[in-house]
């Protein structure tokens, strides 16, 4: 849980010492926290602004910096770059899961839900910095944690979707298209689970 100390060690870690320290205990401060021992408000409304800075920096970056590149590839770039996986982890290497003001009940939750916290905590941190400090450093921020991974992902190819990867290399190696099947599906209506099944019919 967020605290004086545990603050302070972030802002050394990010870079960044806040004017307002309240708006960044906002920012580590989810939604079930709040009737439990939130006294501030949660991150959402920060997650919101936040999430429109990193899109603008993300895209502007990919713009100047791949001049020869086609809309639907800075596209995919883009949405590798800020998707949920890619922005948790960004968050769990900067130790914001220690900071992170939780229910007990979110709090013991280790699933993927943790992760898109994460990354949530991660837009809200951004947009806290842009209010108490503006958009240049919040650009600088994002540039030092987010956008040294851009190179890496065009190369390894992390920005291509999966289905469409395994399509790809179906019709190269053994020339069919594969099919897809629901074997199984649990969990909630708000957060299902579904196990897929890829079958390959080979031609005799």
């Amino acid at each position: 849980m967020s605290n004086p100390t545990s603050l302070t060690g972030l802002e050394q870690k990010i870079g960044l010492r806040f004017r307002n320290k309240d708006l960044l205990f906002q920012a580590f401060t989810h939604r079930s926290a709040i009737h439990e021992r939130a006294k501030r408000g949660h991150n959402e409304r920060l997650e919101f602004l936040g999430d429109a800075v990193l899109e603008l920096v993300v895209t502007s970056f990919l713009y100047t910096n791949y001049p020869h590149h086609n809309e639907g590839d800075l596209t995919a770039y883009r949405s590798a770059l800020v998707n949920a996986v890619t922005l948790g982890s960004v968050a769990d290497k900067l130790n914001f899961n220690e900071m992170m003001m939780l229910s007990k009940g979110e709090a013991k939750d280790i699933s993927r839900a943790r992760s898109s916290i994460l990354a949530d905590a991660y837009e809200a941190v951004i947009g806290a910095m842009y209010l108490d400090q503006g958009y240049d450093v919040a650009k600088d921020f994002i540039s030092r944690t987010l956008l040294v991974k851009t190179a890496d992902i065009i190369k390894q190819g992390l920005y291509r979707d999966a289905k469409s990867l395994v399509q790809e290399k179906a019709q190269e190696i053994v020339s069919v298209t594969p099919s897809y099947k629901v074997l199984s599906e649990e969990g909630p209506d708000h957060d299902k689970r579904f196990t897929i099944g890829i079958f390959f019919e080979m031609r005799k």
